[in-house]
């Protein structure tokens, strides 16, 4: 069993460095074992070279060591070993995915502070900041995977490694599971998927798509008549300098959506009500995935994929408005470059082909990964033939960015045990695991072990062929690796 090494022996092993980040490192280390949180920053070039011990997260603070560093890919990365380490290792892939040009190193730091629970438990967290921002889940997953093998290097092979995604994240962690964890002895022994974007990105994103022309046929605003057009599967133009605020303020303008009912124009309201009612989104999130449709769309399509459309809202019937004819007839269509989808697809697409238990856990009223992301998710496997190594469990919680600690905790319990003992759980002796850890959190248990979400389908309008699971097969997926330039570069 790996165990953390000792102050005095955490030195010697940066014995290879230079000098005078030798003496950094050492004042570092003993300061942190006085009680010391301060270290100095280094450069990147040093960074690269290995972990540099930095303050915790108050919350951590005398129960873990803490190191960032950056790879040599360019990411930053943070991780942390707790003082009383069980000798595994949890390896954090982050959602998002955030949009600035360059590796954020305050990104990791800041997951690692939310996803202390992980450390309380004893195990060790590692979680990178990817190497650039922008779209790309194969990109993170490796990442991720770059990440797991620098913590082997620095600190030797956890007794088991586990891969955690929330969010984008959720996708990105199923990449790592299929990419890197379908060896018989590979380096993953499960997986913990929160909230995940399971549906992939050649179909996860359709209800965006549809918010985009939906929303632009009833406000007009977005591009303004007297303002240079563009196809809306583009999201926002190249070359446009609208910012988040000034989306705000466009949607505000045609729906009143951040002002009292009683405060909205009739217009207004009738304009929110059709957007809603077509689309499924609900009102408190209407903005998010609105700027996802836009300043996201516009990274997946001009700086991923050249410009190319990997979109469509071909034979899609919208409803639930008050004059469904007058929407469908007026709404913009268009249809995906078929490279777009193949290269999106390869990315992103899940094949289900899973040889390690995976654990999930979804809020029921998530509002931004729609519950059916599991539907998609088990029907992938299902279609895969790998469905017995799936477990989905449900809380009755309302929001996307964070769950119940107690819930985390017992996940995390509930997965390291499946693979110790080979005991497959239910998502009833999970729900009835769960008090012993609320009594150390207080945050609550919201399972719903009945709970079974309806196929992805029936929230999101199909398009043509979009009723078979996996988007993509594994036998696709290999065919499509033989070519170059497949997918999105790194």
């Amino acid at each position: 069993m790996s165990r953390p090494r000792s102050i005095a022996s955490s030195i010697r092993r940066w014995s290879g460095v230079g000098r005078r980040r030798r003496a950094v490192v050492a004042a570092c280390i003993a300061g942190l074992g006085l009680g010391s949180l301060a270290c100095p920053a280094t450069d990147s070039a040093a960074a690269a070279s290995g972990p540099i011990p930095v303050a915790c997260p108050a919350a951590m603070t005398g129960k873990a060591t803490c190191y960032t560093g950056q790879d040599a890919q360019g990411a930053y990365y943070a991780i942390a070993v707790p003082n009383k380490w069980n000798g595994s290792l949890v390896m954090h892939a982050h959602g998002g995915p955030d949009l600035g040009e360059g590796s954020d190193p305050d990104r990791s730091v800041g997951d690692l502070d939310r996803w202390s629970v992980m450390v309380d438990q004893g195990y060790a967290w590692a979680g990178s900041s990817y190497r650039r921002g922008g779209y790309g889940t194969r990109m993170a997953a490796a990442d991720t995977e770059n990440l797991r093998r620098l913590f082997v290097e620095e600190f030797g092979k956890p007794m088991r490694t586990y891969v955690h995604g929330q969010s984008w994240g959720g996708n990105v962690a199923a990449k790592v599971v299929e990419v890197y964890g379908s060896a018989k002895h590979g380096p993953y022994d499960g997986a913990l998927l929160t909230n995940g974007v399971l549906g992939g990105g050649s179909r996860g994103y359709d209800y965006r798509v549809d918010l985009r022309v939906v929303y632009q046929y009833y406000c007009q605003n977005h591009p303004r008549p007297t303002e240079p057009q563009y196809p809306l599967w583009e999201g926002l133009r190249a070359t446009s300098t609208l910012t988040s605020s000034g989306l705000r303020a466009r949607l505000q303008e045609c729906t009143g959506f951040a002002s009292a009912p009683h405060e909205r124009t009739a217009l207004q309201q009738r304009n929110l009500d059709d957007i809603l009612a077509v689309t499924g989104i609900p009102e408190r999130t209407l903005e998010s995935h609105l700027r996802f449709a836009t300043f996201t769309f516009r990274d997946i399509v001009h700086t991923r994929l050249g410009g190319r459309n990997p979109f469509s809202n071909q034979g899609v019937r919208y409803s639930g408005s008050h004059d469904d004819k007058a929407l469908n007839a007026g709404v913009e269509r268009f249809s995906a470059d078929k490279t777009a989808v193949r290269d999106l697809s390869y990315d992103s697409d899940l094949t289900g082909k899973v040889a390690i238990p995976v654990l999930t856990l979804h809020a029921i009223d998530d509002p931004t990964a729609f519950v059916e992301h599991e539907a998609a998710y088990r029907d992938s496997l299902q279609g895969a033939h790998r469905a017995k190594n799936l477990v989905q469990t449900f809380s009755r919680e309302s929001e996307h960015s964070g769950l119940s600690n107690s819930e985390y905790a017992n996940s995390i319990s509930t997965l390291d045990s499946w693979v110790r003992t080979g005991k497959k759980p239910t998502p009833k002796s999970i729900a009835a695991s769960c008090p012993a850890f609320d009594d150390t959190y207080g945050t609550g248990c919201f399972y719903d072990p009945g709970f079974y979400p309806d196929s992805y389908a029936s929230r999101v309008n199909p398009r043509p062929g979009g009723l078979r699971w996996p988007a993509m097969t594994a036998a696709q997926e290999e065919i499509w690796s033989r070519y170059d330039g497949v997918g999105i570069a790194h």
